[in-house]
């Protein structure tokens, strides 16, 4: 019989499963919220209208991915026009990734469909349980966190 540890690892397991499929982060053609683009590309999109400006290393590790990653990634967000790319005038092997005008504007899109999403998921939870909500995902971050900081 397992533990009562393992049997809370084994929900928490499948609990977080359905949460990535239900959100729909499987699909490689559209966001969550509909918008018809890579998750990567979207979050990629929304991080630089955060930022305005990022190397593609400083965006890789924004959007947890590696440098081979990134570096596609950014080559097709450059190929839609949605991103432009130019070595850094200190460091010639980096590359600076900025959004063109066509990508602020699809990078608005997807932030506020993306808020819109977000606010509608929180009016269906019970009023009494959204704070516990956020403290959860905060815990589970702040989990994730320490764990990367021990590897």
């Amino acid at each position: 019989m397992p533990s009562p540890a393992a049997t809370r690892a084994t929900e928490l397991r499948a609990l977080t499963q359905r949460l990535f499929r239900r959100f729909g982060v499987l699909g490689a053609s559209a966001t969550p919220c509909g918008r018809p683009l890579p998750l990567a590309h979207a979050h990629a999109l929304m991080v630089l209208l955060d930022g305005s400006e990022l190397t593609q290393r400083e965006l890789g590790l924004a959007l947890c991915i590696d440098k081979s990653n990134v570096a596609r990634l950014c080559a097709r967000m450059v190929a839609q026009g949605h991103v432009t790319q130019a070595r850094c005038a200190r460091d010639g092997r980096s590359r600076r990734v900025t959004l063109t005008p066509r990508g602020e504007r699809v990078a608005r899109d997807v932030d506020g469909a993306s808020r819109a999403r977000f606010s509608e998921l929180l009016r269906a939870v019970p009023a009494g349980q959204r704070g516990s909500v956020i403290l959860a995902l905060r815990a589970l971050l702040a989990a994730l966190d320490q764990m990367e900081e021990i590897r």
